[in-house]
This record gives structure tokens, sequence and C-alpha cells, in this order.
């Protein structure tokens, strides 16, 4: 198992959902539907990439990575937000559901990908 990318791509993932989450509010943006929707495309950009750059072609091979990423962000989360939000954050709906896309998107990531056909034609 390849143990760098297991954490880095989870700190990655954390780094910038908190810095584009940080520039919505700075800006303006961060309440409401479109802030929720822009956070969540941004999500499904980054956990894809991530579960793209592993380079496997079954979802069982992503889940270890997926869940540690997981993990990492969580215990990020713990580090640097719940100082400053309290226990409270965790009544948030709104960050279970990211958790559990940063764990299941990653596993969508081989349907992205072409693959060759027998024929040697890209599909």
């Amino acid at each position: 198992m390849k143990y760098l990318s297991r954490l880095s791509w989870g700190i990655v993932i954390y780094a910038i959902m908190y810095l584009f989450s940080n520039a919505l509010a700075i800006y303006g943006f961060a309440g409401g539907i479109p802030a929720i929707a822009e956070r969540l495309v941004m999500l499904v950009i980054i956990t894809t990439i991530a579960g793209r750059a592993l380079r496997f072609n079954s979802w069982k091979d992503i889940l270890p990575y997926a869940v540690l990423w997981t993990v990492t962000v969580l215990a990020l989360d713990a580090v640097f937000t719940l100082p400053f939000s309290g226990v409270q954050m965790y009544a948030n709906w709104n960050l279970w559901i990211g958790y559990a896309l940063v764990m299941l998107l990653p596993l969508a990531a081989p349907l992205t990908r072409s693959r060759k056909d027998e024929g040697g034609m890209i599909s």
C-alpha cells in the first residue's frame, strides 16, 4: 500500500476544502444553498482527482485509502476547527455528509477513467 498517498491526499482534501470554505466566507458567499453547492462541487472534484491518482481499477482497492482520508479529515477538523467552533460543530449535518462523501466519492473514480476494450478502442 502506498502510505504517502494514503495520508497525503487526506491532508490535501482537507486543506483545499478549508481554504475554499474560508474564501467563500471572506468574500461573503458562505451562507445558503449556493455556497453548499459550490463546496459540494469542489469536494467532488478533489476526491475524484485523489481517487484517480491511485490508478486502481476497482473500488475495493481504493476503499482503504478513502477510509484513511476520511479519518485524516476528521482528525484535522478536531485539531483545527473544534477548538474554535466547539463540539456543536458535530451537530451540523453538512459536516457528516462531507465526511461520508470523502469516503464514498473516491470509490467512483474508476468509473471516470476511460478504458481500452478488447479491440483496442477507447470506450
